[in-house]
């Protein structure tokens, strides 16, 4: 086996080195679930020198935003495309929902970088490129409910920007809860992961067509960009 000092950098071209280190790093968080890994480690994975990862992070955090910003990638693709083959929007935010509690439960170690408090700063800011792919995540949400995912359409327009805000605190409370329990294993089985979403999911959404929830002021719903 080949020592640290041994590895020879591949010769990657522009960009590739990156996305080889941020799924180097994606692997590991899968096999380990933890983010305890060292920078080192993660240059053997991905089969380049131990100062490689240093081109392009700064620090461990930087690379680990990085790693929950391809999370928030993978997740809206994934949603995406289960919304695909649904005309309906209500069928749309049900398949939408799955797709989000099947990645939480497959991946919980990626789905805790991006939902935790790891990545949080004093300030309680979370870093600027993580927030736009979970703004695109939420657009995508939002997206669905505007156009009748919960059963009525809400015009999307100021007046009504608290009434899309509740019903995506609304739901996202319910799926993340869900997630963290499926994941964590205190509820189960597993196999029945979807028919068990669907159904909390179907009453949660019964709910909010008859009666939305509306935010107070000042109220906001995703990481804060302060």
């Amino acid at each position: 086996m080949a020592k640290p000092s041994d590895v020879q950098e591949r010769p990657y071209h522009h960009g590739d080195l990156r996305r080889a280190i941020v799924r180097a790093a994606l692997e590991i968080l899968s096999e380990t679930q933890s983010v305890e890994f060292s920078l080192r480690e993660l240059a053997r994975r991905a089969g380049v020198s131990h100062n490689a990862p240093y081109k392009h992070f700064a620090d461990k955090r930087e690379l680990l935003t990085a790693v929950s910003t391809a999370g928030f990638e993978l997740l809206t693709r994934r949603m995406s495309n289960e919304i695909a083959p649904h005309s309906n929007a209500r069928a749309q935010l049900f398949a939408m929902w799955r797709a989000y509690i099947q990645q939480g439960i497959e991946k919980p170690a990626l789905y805790r970088l991006m939902f935790g408090g790891y990545l949080s700063s004093a300030d309680d800011a979370r870093p600027a490129i993580e927030r736009a792919a979970a703004e695109k995540t939420k657009a995508l949400v939002a997206g669905i409910i505007v156009k009748g995912g919960l059963g009525i359409t809400i015009p999307n327009t100021p007046r009504n920007e608290r009434k899309i805000s509740g019903a995506i605190l609304a739901c996202w409370s319910l799926v993340h809860g869900l997630t963290m329990l499926l994941a964590d294993g205190l509820v189960g089985p597993r196999t029945k992961s979807d028919e068990l979403s669907d159904s909390l999911v179907k009453g949660l959404l019964d709910g909010l067509a008859s009666k939305l929830l509306v935010l107070p002021p000042g109220t906001w719903v995703g990481p804060p960009a302060r």
